[in-house]
């Protein structure tokens, strides 16, 4: 099934009964190694990164899936009801589902820990369809329910989440709107916890960060690169760099790491 950015997504379907939902897929036919684009937390596939990752793999031939998890841009199912866990079932589901030979991963902000977890879940698997190529991350934020969100939360914010079950965080990406942050969403995301060990994903992996990034600060990226493996594992530091990394300046950076890769 292959759809261009124009088209109406394709959808699959997960769950059922009250967990049903329906998601909402973009495949671009090509050659390999393919690239499987996983993004962030309330962002989708419409956004800068992740087509201008589409537009180039049209101009190369290859082939590019997109997807929105549950709760994001196209998709179906509340945000309020997604956590890590479901996020990584789709994801798996997707890569099963669309995915063909060698696939680089390419992973913005919370997709950098759906990266690394989907990694984890392929090496498992063992599936012969698809493999893994490699993976880049940008502003990668494996933890960040725990690491960035739970531990430099206040008493006060901690209270709200535990009594009422979610807190509006205020935005200042998308309308601006604040966004729930839920207790299952906390603590679910502990089932998928990665910085307590190493972590070995079996291919090369390209980091860049933005040492300007209020949302995932570097010595973030820094504790993930030092639970890689050692050997083909590279981080960028893109000094002037934000969260977003979504100037020109930063799409050649990370389109230069995907053509590294394969």
């Amino acid at each position: 099934m292959t759809s261009s950015p124009d088209d109406a997504p394709a959808f699959i379907e997960m769950g059922a009964g009250p967990s049903a939902r329906r998601i909402a897929v973009r495949r671009r036919a090509g050659t390999g190694p393919g690239l499987l684009w996983l993004g962030g937390f309330k962002s989708d596939m419409q956004g800068t990164k992740a087509l201008a990752l589409d537009t180039w793999a049209q101009d190369r031939g290859r082939a590019c899936v997109r997807f929105d998890y549950s709760g994001h841009g196209e998709s179906s199912g509340d945000f309020a009801e997604g956590t890590i866990g479901r996020w990584l079932e789709e994801s798996v589901a997707v890569f099963e589902r669309f995915c063909e030979g060698p696939q680089v991963l390419i992973g913005s902000s919370m997709g950098g820990w759906m990266a690394l977890l989907l990694a984890r879940e392929i090496r498992k698997r063992q599936q012969a369809k698809a493999s893994l190529a490699g993976l880049v991350l940008i502003a990668p934020a494996p933890d960040f329910t725990e690491e960035l969100m739970w531990k430099n939360f206040s008493a006060e914010v901690k209270r709200a989440i535990e009594t009422k079950g979610m807190w509006l965080r205020p935005s200042e990406y998308g309308d601006g709107s604040p966004y729930p942050i839920t207790k299952n969403l906390i603590e679910e995301g502990r089932n998928h916890l990665l910085l307590g060990s190493a972590i070995d994903v079996g291919c090369p992996v390209r980091i860049l960060q933005g040492a300007q990034d209020p949302d995932v600060p570097w010595q973030h990226a820094f504790a993930l690169t030092h639970r890689l493996p050692a050997d083909d594992v590279v981080l960028t530091m893109i000094q002037d760099g934000d969260h977003r990394l979504s100037r020109p300046q930063d799409i050649a950076r990370i389109l230069a790491a995907v053509a590294e890769i394969g």
